[in-house]
């Protein structure tokens, strides 16, 4: 170990230059004229530009890494006129150049997996199709277990991979020393193996893009830098070069760590930040060059770095911990430096140490081993890791593909996800995790770099359900009962907010233990939902999205907007927005709160998502109509439970009665004379309001209702409770059940589809269509008995020794004591009383399609109650 570190500290006083040869594939591409120009300029940056430019374009993308070149490429080929990509310096520079150029199909994400597949299965093809040879290896990689807890995670991840077709599998030690043969094995407990995994040459893979784009007619024009950003009132933009302006329909942001000052021309701080990423490259090593196959790439999760064969030599890259990890933040405060391109940062070998001796250990060989090379350039961070894909909210035509930790995976399958997206009009799937509008003003700078700082240095830490993380928090968005709460519960976080998921009492072990199990938090839900189920609860529902929409043609709007009716004034309902194919595109809820004014609530992760749809519409339709996001201006207390109309009716001189305030009634009226929009409606499916108040009346009305409802026992309830009482009542939920990759007939959603209205709403026509020809797979609900683990959603269901469907969401029914589950599966296994089974941990339960709902909603009880009693008198 001292004699690497001695090593490894020379090495870093002679590779301090700006600039560094890489020693992978294609060297020589570093060093002779960079390929990529405008036609007729293949060898060198285009020139007399004036000549080549249109003055117009269907779609301009801005900065020519690998993400943006497989962008133009994929629009060209799919026949879209006009493409023109504007790179200020050279193709590649900035991130992609020095890439390690890993590809693997695996991901966590569920949809994620898409577009692995997609690169993978594209770059196997792509240089037949061009003619530029890209470089690519596909030994295949194995993730090292080497805890128990790790070993469950890869089973965990096994059971969300087997419905997609993903190659993965997880293998025994003997297996992993077999296809890795210069592992030390002492700690290695399994694998996880995917094989067609590997590497590829980032330059040569944008040059092949580059090729590709050329000849189906995109323009890529360098050196040219964008100096400024004109919307115009159609929606289209000028886009303002040295040279000349273009006029595009629409601009895509793929600037990478540019990308910031991309945005700032049209005052939009996006949440990115350049890290530090270091790799280190070995001369040829022996042992490796004695070996007949490629090695796979190795990553070994505990000891957090990856590790590749690189010729005859390897090439590992570690992620440091948060406290050792490095930032550019000068680049946040005052901009990248203005001829940074193709240059890198000073390596710094003493981070990286613990990392070395973790991979001398796992892989001895290292240990003899010579370096060659090493390498730290920015890699561009989000706070969550996760890239920032498609239209941003708030900006017509302006659409972003930035922030990409892993941008030579992602390049290929993004491209062609944003191409389609912007030729058919909606996204061919749900990638919601990727919405760039899912971060918002609450986003500051200060927060952007404690999670850029977390998440990578937490970046091959297990993978838990139902995972918090805790940098950064909170934000200024907390409700007026956080400060009230935050000591009494487990906070969760939800688009910037804090919300309780689970309440502690005496004697509860409070500790933050994800597991894939059941863990610490598993009574005290139980002892939640009894209190709803049997007296009355309050939950914080501050966190959801919340738009005012008023005008003329308010109504107009909304009935093309949404599948179902529109409520009469004074009621709510449940409506969904469907895209031109009739997939589910979001489900809110529709006030009416007087003539023309109405009140959209949705889900908290959706705010800005449903908001930028929405005004989408607006635009495109000339509606006249005020559209106001007051999501941070109302709070929103929850209160359910058979005593909750007794809690109430003594804050209040309005009738609650079941006559006077009907199910899905909404009126204005005063509790504790404060005023507020009461709802009676309910996640849980029991009795209850939602109250829409001022957020600085929240704290003034929380206590008024807690201390009003002593007599009945009231208490706090969070959202695993809620989630709970919703599953038992088979209340779908966005992002589960429906998504953009679902319609909603097969996620039993027929009774809010109101084909027979007179407006032609958004997806009515596909939604004919659909149900015309017919339903191949159906949403069902299912029951099953485990052993101290759950269903949580993405598991695999399998029939007769075939995986035939997933489940969406799960949990544990504390009425009935079982597990339950919704799932989808083809309709042929879709009827009640049909078995299948459901994986979980690696091991196959019995479950049985049951007919929903487990229990009765509380107005159904209540309609049965009547019922019952005129048929027994």
């Amino acid at each position: 170990v001292l004699q690497i570190a001695v090593m490894f500290r020379l090495a870093r006083r002679c590779f301090t230059l700006p600039l560094l040869s890489r020693c992978w594939e294609a060297p020589a591409a570093l060093l002779r004229g960079l390929s990529g120009s405008c036609p007729g300029g293949e060898d060198r940056p285009s020139l007399n530009l004036g000549k080549k430019w249109k003055d117009t374009a269907e779609v301009v993308i801005i900065g020519g890494g690998c993400v943006g070149v497989s962008l133009a490429y994929h629009l060209a080929k799919a026949g879209m006129k006009d493409v023109v990509l504007l790179e200020k310096s050279e193709l590649t520079a900035g991130s992609t150049w020095h890439a390690a150029g890993l590809t693997t199909y695996f991901h966590p994400g569920i949809n994620l997996k898409k577009i692995h597949y997609y690169s993978i299965e594209l770059y196997e093809k792509l240089e037949k199709e061009t003619g530029q040879a890209v470089g690519f290896h596909q030994p295949g990689s194995i993730r090292i277990a080497s805890t128990p807890t790790r070993v469950d995670e890869f089973r965990y991840q096994m059971t969300r991979t087997s419905w997609h077709a993903t190659p993965q599998y997880l293998i025994e030690p003997e297996k992993v020393q077999e296809l890795f043969p210069l592992l030390n094995m002492d700690k290695v407990l399994a694998g996880l193996y995917n094989p067609g995994d590997g590497h590829i040459d980032p330059y040569s893979l944008t040059m092949a893009f580059a090729a590709g784009a050329r000849k189906y007619g995109a323009e890529l024009c360098f050196p040219v830098q964008v100096t400024n950003l004109v919307p115009r009132s159609d929606g289209s933009w000028e886009v303002e070069t040295p040279q000349r302006t273009i006029r595009a329909k629409r601009i895509v942001n793929a600037a990478g760590f540019w990308a910031r000052e991309v945005g700032k021309m049209i005052g939009l701080e996006h949440p990115l930040i350049p890290v530090h990423h270091q790799y280190v490259v070995t001369a040829t090593v022996p042992e490796v060059k004695a070996l007949k196959r490629e090695l796979p790439v190795l990553r070994d999760l505990e000891g957090s770095y990856y590790l590749r064969q690189e010729r005859d030599g390897l090439l590992f890259g570690p992620y440091e911990s948060p406290e050792k990890m490095k930032l550019q933040e000068s680049w946040v405060k005052e901009g990248v430096p203005p001829g940074f391109g193709k240059e890198l940062f000073e390596s710094d070998l003493d981070r990286i140490m613990d990392h070395v001796e973790a991979a001398m250990e796992m892989v001895p060989v290292l240990k003899k081993a010579d370096i060659l090379n090493i390498v730290s350039g920015p890699i561009t961070y989000t706070p969550d890791i996760l890239p920032m894909v498609g239209p941003h909210q708030g900006f017509r035509n302006y659409w972003v593909a930035i922030g990409f930790g892993y941008g030579i995976i992602h390049a290929g399958g993004i491209g062609k996800y944003l191409s389609d997206w912007i030729l058919i009009g909606e996204p061919p799937f749900d990638l919601i995790e990727l919405d760039p509008n899912r971060y918002g003003k609450w986003t500051t700078t200060e927060y952007t770099a404690a999670k850029a700082r977390e998440s990578y240095g937490l970046n091959n830490i297990v993978g838990y359900p139902k995972e918090e993380r805790f940098a950064g928090r909170p934000t200024k968005r907390i409700s007026g009962v956080y400060e009230i709460l935050k000591s009494q519960c487990s906070m969760g976080f939800h688009a910037g907010w804090e919300q309780p998921h689970w309440f502690y009492k005496c004697g509860d072990d409070t500790a933050y233990k994800p597991s894939f199990r059941r863990t610490n938090w598993f009574e005290p839900v139980g002892r939640e939902y009894k209190q709803v189920m049997e007296k009355v609860g309050l939950i914080d529902l501050t966190p959801f999205g919340k738009f005012s929409v008023k005008g003329t043609d308010s109504f107009k709007l909304l009935d093309h907007l949404f599948a179902n009716v529109i409520p009469k004034v004074g009621f709510t309902n449940i409506s969904h927005m469907l895209t031109p194919k009739g997939r589910v595109y979001a489900e809110l809820t529709v006030s009416h709160l007087a003539p023309g004014e109405f009140l959209l609530v949705t889900g908290s992760g959706s705010e800005l998502h449903d908001l930028r749809w929405i005004e989408e519409v607006v635009a495109e339709g000339g509606y006249s109509v005020e559209i106001k996001n007051v999501t941070d201006e109302i709070g929103v207390l929850g209160v359910a439970g058979p005593l909750a109309r007794k809690v109430l009716e003594k804050l209040t001189s309005e009738d609650l009665s079941n006559n006077a305030f009907k199910f899905l009634q909404s009126k204005p009226i005063k509790l504790s004379n404060i005023p507020l929009t009461a709802i009676r409606i309910s996640y849980t499916g029991e009795l209850g309001w939602e109250l829409y108040h001022k957020r600085q009346d929240t704290a003034v009305l929380y206590n008024a209702i807690m201390e009003t409802g002593q007599e009945e026992g009231i208490d706090n309830f969070g959202t695993y409770a809620m989630n709970v009482l919703r599953l038992e009542k088979a209340f779908r939920a966005w992002g589960a059940e429906m998504n953009c990759d679902t319609n909603p007939l097969e996620a039993g959603l027929d009774y809010f589809i109101k084909l027979n209205k007179s407006s032609d709403f958004i997806g009515k026509q596909a939604l004919k269509q659909i149900k015309e020809q017919g339903l191949e797979r159906r949403l069902v609900y299912l029951t099953l008995q485990t052993d101290n683990v759950d269903p949580e959603g993405n598991e695999s269901i399998w029939h007769n020794g075939k995986v035939v469907g997933n489940t969406t969401s799960g949990t544990y029914s504390y009425s009935t004591q079982q597990s339950l589950a919704f799932a989808y599966v083809p309709i042929e296994l879709s009827k009640a009383g049909q078995t299948l089974e459901v994986e979980l941990l690696g091991k196959q339960y019995a479950a049985r399609v049951v007919q929903e709902p487990l229990l009765f909603t509380e107005p159904t009880r209540n309609r049965l109650h009547k019922k019952d009693g005129k048929v027994k008198s």
